[in-house]
């Protein structure tokens, strides 16, 4: 039975720059609101780990204080998925039609999801990025963009992680997540098993003003970590990824 197919993405707001204003002030200002976060954080954990019996491995390796959270991307369920089995609060960076009216609107923005407007150069989510970064907090951000239909990692990433991982100076944890492209048959009845993977957290050397080239060159880098880290799980599939990392025979 074929997969569900999710719609064509749509690259372009229409809507100013000014209409995101308020809500990347809201991320500036601090981390994400408490009686927005942890109850949307327990109830996506708990559907997380009965619906989808989605298991981490190697969350001891996200460090406190400032990090940069890098996952490859496949559903709309990445976000929960990637920081539902760590206690920090993660921003994430997320396409701008997310923010639409209506009550997931209230939760992304008082959650701590500010907007990206994609495909135009978008400096107030950088700037907003870097805020959140020289406080300490946890960001998330998808080097591949947009989501993948086949659960296949992009071949190159989007430069905009490289930049913030050198101007920041913060350190990256590559995140593989197994099987969440699937997560979208429940309407099938088809449920598949998840596995979120923490890689080793590396950094790069602080570059104020590094160049498109060398942006492009480090996003690929992180996103090569990643990969490394999903074709294992994908060679040895959810249940052997778990008996892999309980012998401690997992690499990265």
């Amino acid at each position: 039975m074929p997969d569900v197919q999710i719609r064509e993405q749509r690259y372009k707001d229409e809507r100013p720059a000014e209409h995101f204003t308020r809500y990347h002030e809201r991320t500036r200002a601090g981390e994400p609101e408490a009686h927005v976060y942890e109850p949307v954080r327990a109830f996506t954990v708990l559907n997380a780990l009965i619906t989808f019996r989605a298991r981490s491995i190697g969350s001891e390796n996200v460090p406190a204080g400032p990090v940069i959270l890098a996952p490859n991307h496949a559903s709309f369920m990445d976000h929960f998925f990637t920081g539902g089995f760590i206690r920090r609060r993660v921003q994430f960076m997320a396409k701008s039609q997310l923010f639409a009216p209506g009550p997931a609107q209230y939760i992304f923005s008082h959650g701590g999801v500010f907007p990206v407007r994609r495909g135009v150069a978008d400096e107030e989510a950088f700037t907003t990025a870097f805020a959140v970064l020289a406080r300490g907090g946890a960001l998330g951000m998808y080097p591949e963009g947009g989501r993948s239909r086949t659960g296949e990692l992009a071949p190159t990433a989007r430069p905009g992680i490289g930049r913030l991982a050198l101007e920041s100076g913060a350190p990256v944890v590559p995140v593989a997540i197994l099987g969440s492209h699937q997560a979208r048959n429940w309407r099938k009845g088809r449920l598949p098993k998840v596995i979120v993977r923490y890689g080793t957290p590396f950094r790069f050397a602080v570059d104020a003003t590094p160049t498109r080239e060398r942006q492009q060159q480090c996003a690929d880098e992180i996103l090569e970590r990643i990969r490394v880290l999903h074709t294992e799980m994908v060679a040895l599939g959810p249940r052997g990824t778990l008996r892999a990392a309980r012998r401690g025979e997992l690499v990265g």
